[in-house]
């Protein structure tokens, strides 16, 4: 056995993601608070802030925060712990996620009740304070990435603004979304789908990764490669997502199961067929991997096994 093969043998995702886990649930309950910030003579309202809790704490896959850590450590020295920039990014990421949950859910949008195995937040809390919530999940994403006093450089904290804003814009999730609420009910082609979700799913997903490498202050050339491995892999997401949502139950999603066919939604299933969404997504899987192999990162295990679970929840 090659020692290649012997190391990504020895590599357990689940000690890997236990650990990490660990630490982002830690940062997200410290820092989504009321406590007065520096530099400000007031908090946040106690009322909000509790909502915002309850968009972000206790639920969740977290698969965006592991990107961030496991790029960042693909591209860091081995044995390089992670660095407050990377916990940050990871965090900051959740965050945007968990906004566009939020206004997703709302009845102006998918107006679905379930989300996480509990109820949505709208429908727990009324919709103006669901609205207000996810603004301030948002915001605060960007509060994450700017620390004062941080030992984070003022030039990682710009470069990882603007890669987490244009992953969450009008050039990302937001315009996916857009295109997603004016497909309703039309049929759409498959190259029309890919574009779709490569916005709208993909765009955050691919931000995460290119997030953890800049941590790393990673070269173009690493950078080029986790930027085609964030990009199969946040397709082949939606992908998977899209046959769950015929072939899985409600609490096994911890979501209204069907609910794209019921809306009418065009999805990968409704459009190419089950079989071939399968098929589809374990070339998506191939595509990210090869952009691993090709890629001279020191340690690309956990970007690995991550790719392993994204896709597999489906076979």
């Amino acid at each position: 056995m090659s020692s290649h093969a012997t190391m990504e043998h020895a590599f357990s995702l689940d000690a890997w993601m236990g650990v990490r886990l660990q630490r982002v649930e830690r940062a997200l309950e410290a820092w989504i608070t009321a406590d007065v910030p520096q530099g400000l003579d007031h908090g946040a309202p106690a009322a909000l802030v509790e909502v915002m809790r309850y968009a972000v704490l206790d639920g969740g896959k977290r698969l965006r925060p592991l990107l961030v850590l496991a790029a960042h450590e693909a591209v860091a020295p081995v044995g390089k712990p992670c660095d407050e920039a990377a916990l940050r990014a990871a965090c900051a990421v959740e965050l945007i996620h968990a906004y566009s949950l939020v206004h997703d859910d709302m009845p102006c949008m998918d107006n679905d009740v379930l989300r996480r195995g509990k109820p949505t937040v709208h429908v727990r809390y009324g919709q103006a304070t669901a609205l207000l919530a996810g603004d301030a999940l948002q915001a605060l994403a960007f509060e994450f990435l700017t620390p004062p006093d941080s030992a984070v450089p003022p030039a990682v904290q710009a470069r990882l603004c603007g890669l987490l804003a244009r992953a969450a814009g009008s050039a990302g999730m937001a315009g996916g979304q857009a295109i997603d609420l004016a497909s309703v009910g039309l049929p759409l082609s498959e190259n029309q789908l890919r574009e779709m979700h490569q916005l709208k799913t993909g765009a955050l997903l691919q931000g995460s990764v290119l997030m953890g490498g800049e941590c790393a202050q990673s070269s173009s050339a690493n950078a080029a490669a986790l930027g085609a491995y964030g990009a199969a892999i946040g397709l082949a997401f939606q992908v998977v997502d899209d046959i769950l949502d015929v072939t899985a139950d409600s609490a096994t999603l911890g979501k209204t199961a069907g609910k794209d066919a019921d809306n009418h939604k065009p999805t990968y299933v409704s459009v190419m067929g089950l079989e071939a969404s399968r098929r589809y997504a374990l070339a998506l899987h191939a595509q990210a991997v090869h952009a691993l192999d090709g890629s001279g990162l020191p340690d690309t295990h956990a970007l690995r096994a991550l790719a392993d679970m994204v896709v597999h929840r489906a076979h």
